[in-house]
């Protein structure tokens, strides 16, 4: 377990899937972002009993967004502790086997090692109907954590939230962008520091992606932790998403490059083509 900023603490889950344990403010009240990849639910049992005391539970499990290294877990979690687990309402089809996201595209520029491997993923979608909620969007405030504000940050799912705390800049960026290199699956593993776009195979509308990246760096971070990556602070982190920010590498090629898909709140309303040919390379 790592601090990223007081009462934050980040939990690397099969060395390259992070997910997040906020305190609440008052005493042994806390707050779990993200559940990692189905199977690791023991894992986080044992960490949060570990951090806070055995038996504890979280007030809620808050979901930045519904792929599965993030909501693996979910409803193993959920129904261990008896907690309800929030999402984006973009987020409910897919989290209610009512959609599925729209596929990965392996053949996008710089999609590096994770565009092979992306080619494997199965179809994404969950049922989590007995457990999940929306999240309330009549207000920015994150429920249970009253000095935290989301934000939403689309492109990569369309309901994806970063969450972030004003009066220390402390942000949690969820797959908004990445805190190591994405398009290596080595420098994943190894957990070396650089703000880098996140899941490009993933992203399905690049216009957004880049302006959800443009949205968060100009909230000034000075202590961040993502989906993937190390935890960085200070000028690591403030300058790195600015530097993102200001040079974002917009892939020349790419399924949903010039034509991005389209999805509301019922799932997926509109795919491009999928591409003919496959490079091996790619």
């Amino acid at each position: 377990m790592k601090q990223v900023a007081a009462g934050v603490y980040q939990l690397t889950i099969q060395r390259f899937v992070n997910l997040y344990f906020v305190e609440a403010g008052t005493p042994g009240e806390w707050v779990l972002v993200d559940t990692g990849l189905p199977g690791s639910e023991k894992a986080i049992i044992a960490a949060a009993d570990a951090q806070f005391h055995s038996g504890t539970r979280p007030k809620a499990i808050i979901l930045t967004h519904g792929h599965m290294d993030h909501s693996g877990s979910a409803l193993a979690l959920a129904e261990h502790w008896k907690v309800p687990v929030l999402a984006h309402p973009l987020e409910l089809p897919f989290l209610t086997a009512r959609a599925v996201y729209p596929p990965a595209d392996p053949t996008v520029e710089n999609g590096g090692s994770l565009a092979f491997v992306a080619r494997f993923f199965p179809p994404q979608s969950f049922q989590l109907t007995s457990v999940v909620q929306a999240l309330p969007t009549d207000s920015d405030t994150v429920p249970f954590l009253p000095d935290w504000r989301w934000h939403h940050v689309p492109g990569h799912a369309p309901g994806q939230v970063a969450l972030f705390r004003e009066k220390d800049a402390t942000l949690l960026g969820a797959d908004a962008f990445a805190t190591a290199n994405h398009e290596s699956v080595p420098s994943l593993l190894l957990q070396r520091p650089q703000v880098s776009v996140a899941g490009a195979p993933f992203n399905y509308n690049w216009q957004q992606v880049r302006e959800s990246v443009q949205k968060l760096a100009g909230l000034r971070p000075v202590a961040i932790g993502c989906g993937h990556g190390p935890a960085i602070q200070g000028a690591e982190a403030t300058d790195g998403l600015q530097k993102l920010a200001n040079f974002f590498p917009m892939p020349t090629y790419g399924r949903y490059v010039n034509d991005p898909a389209r999805l509301d709140e019922n799932g997926v309303a509109y795919l491009p083509a999928a591409p003919t040919t496959l490079s091996l390379s790619a």
